[in-house]
């Protein structure tokens, strides 16, 4: 297939999973912003916009020093877990993810999940999503054993690729974060970036495409 007008020949497909696939963003926020208030802050998009895409330990470093919040990265991690494991079963599917999903294991293209979500949050997440979850060949999440450091290192999507047994130069890869593009181009991939709506497209500069939806993009079905 084609990734897209003016990109090459692409084997395998490996798509981001939060803000990307489904809608787990909104809950982020949501949790953050309840956290954020029991301290008498206020979390914005000011902050949000500098945090999506991070791992779990990183974001919560930025996120209690952007706030400066009285309490340890450790702990901020701790008070939000039971907060996000209520909210993460009823995640629905971003528009067109899920046909997207299906057209490509159809065509038989090698897709997989990479994920800066540890196992347990993306069973949460993908509670309501089992049927079309199953098509994907391989998911990678930030704690399988075999990463070693979660995005911006390619670590993530370089696992994803070995495991579909294809060349990182031959993988396309969806995301929706700038440091989910950059984790990809340092892996040597092809990225289309689909951002969120409020995010201006300047940051993301170094992908190769950027869609503001899955539902506009359109695989060439004759290869």
């Amino acid at each position: 297939m084609n990734a897209a007008r003016g990109l090459g020949p692409i084997k395998a497909v490996i798509f981001d999973m939060d803000g990307l696939l489904l809608d787990t963003e909104g809950i982020y926020t949501e949790v953050t912003q309840i956290i954020a208030q029991r301290y008498g802050r206020t979390f914005d998009w000011s902050i949000k916009q500098n945090i999506i895409g991070r791992g779990a330990a990183d974001l919560a470093r930025y996120v209690v020093e952007a706030l400066d919040l009285p309490i340890t990265a450790q702990e901020f991690l701790v008070i939000r877990e039971p907060l996000l494991r209520e909210r993460f079963p009823h995640a629905q599917a971003m528009p067109g993810a899920r046909e997207l999903v299906e057209h490509l294991k159809a065509s038989g293209i090698p897709i997989a999940v990479g994920t800066s979500s540890s196992s347990q949050s993306f069973a949460q997440k993908t509670a309501l999503h089992g049927e079309w979850f199953a098509l994907f060949d391989t998911i990678v999440t930030a704690d399988d054993p075999e990463v070693g450091a979660a995005k911006p290192a390619p670590d993530i999507f370089l696992v994803a690729a070995r495991r579909l047994g294809v060349e990182p130069r031959d993988c396309l890869v969806f995301e929706d974060s700038p440091f989910g593009v950059t984790a990809a181009k340092a892996a040597g991939m092809t990225v289309i970036a689909v951002p969120d709506a409020a995010m201006v497209d300047e940051k993301y500069v170094h992908a190769d495409g950027i869609l503001r939806s899955l539902k506009a993009f359109q695989p060439d079905r004759e290869s």
